[in-house]
């Protein structure tokens, strides 16, 4: 998870004040990350069931990107309030204790001077995984997406470059989409192929509702030879969410790091999943230093 390790020390308190966490989770068994009040199982949930335990009252976790139902995170940062004051090892382990084998926590720190999970946050990354071969998955199935038609991901790569910068994605925002402004800065996207395996890693200041798994299908029919990659540019510029095709599945997305300025000691992710990081360099798995650097106003 972490570029330079970070021991479970207990020679240092944590707490009286904001906690920052970093923590993975697989989310199939998921209704995503936001709490519901109809009592489906949600990451958020369980998460604050968890450190209200140890923290010995009942918290409210703020985490630094929503995900959707069925999508993963291999790197989540999330902060809450607290008077209570442990050790990092007494956080993170008494808190995997009361945790379902599908969440886990690897770090526990106080949150520096302003820090806040959201508002601080300079970009976010994640990788979509696409199984491409005749027959569907069996070990991996709901931890990539699978299409039997062949992709060519040199030409999704293509494709996927006119996205790059501040655009209006309103073609690629869901109808229920509540952010205020359809404006983002897309700082990079990659589209490779590893094997049977296709992958569209990407990065940008904020995401929209939908946004990755939308772009995913879209780079998904370029790639299939449906659509011509000269059809991306169309879909962004026509602003019309119908034109843009289908909504890729859940399953293969991964949030694999958020990026914060170091003046919050928020330890440095190596971007996953696990299963995917072996393929890529080292320098690919490193995060990316952004050069748009938007923080949201609180």
């Amino acid at each position: 998870m972490f570029l330079i390790p970070q021991p479970l020390t207990t020679d240092r308190s944590i707490g009286a004040g904001r906690v920052a966490l970093a923590f993975e989770y697989d989310g199939r068994a998921f209704h995503g990350w936001q709490y519901q009040k109809s009592g489906v199982r949600s990451v958020q949930g369980e998460l604050t069931q968890a450190v209200s335990k140890v923290a010995d009252h009942t918290v409210e976790l703020v985490c630094a990107g929503r995900t959707d139902a069925g999508v993963h995170a291999s790197y989540q940062i999330a902060h809450f309030e607290t008077p209570s004051v442990r050790n990092p090892r007494s956080w993170v382990m008494g808190i995997n204790t009361s945790l379902p084998a599908d969440i886990a926590v690897h770090w526990a720190g106080n949150g520096i001077g302003d820090f806040h999970a959201r508002f601080s946050a300079t970009y976010r990354r994640y990788r979509y995984v696409i199984y491409n071969h005749p027959v569907r998955p069996g070990i991996l199935s709901g931890q990539v997406s699978w299409t039997f038609r062949p992709l060519d991901a040199e030409v999704m790569n293509q494709a996927a470059q006119f996205l790059k910068g501040e655009h209006d994605f309103s073609s690629f925002r869901a109808a229920g989409c509540q952010s205020r402004s359809p404006i983002r800065f897309l700082e990079a996207i990659n589209v490779t192929r590893k094997g049977e395996f296709v992958v569209i890693d990407v990065q940008a200041n904020a995401f929209l509702h939908h946004m990755v798994r939308n772009i995913a299908g879209a780079l998904m029919a370029v790639g299939t030879g449906a659509q011509h990659p000269e059809w991306i540019r169309e879909i962004l510029d026509s602003r019309d969410r119908t034109a843009a095709g289908v909504t890729a599945p859940p399953h293969g997305l991964y949030l694999v790091d958020v990026g914060y300025p170091e003046i919050f000691s928020i330890p440095t992710a190596e971007c996953g999943p696990g299963f995917v990081a072996p393929w890529f360099s080292e320098a690919d798995n490193r995060p990316r230093s952004p050069t748009h650097i938007h923080r949201k106003q609180r």
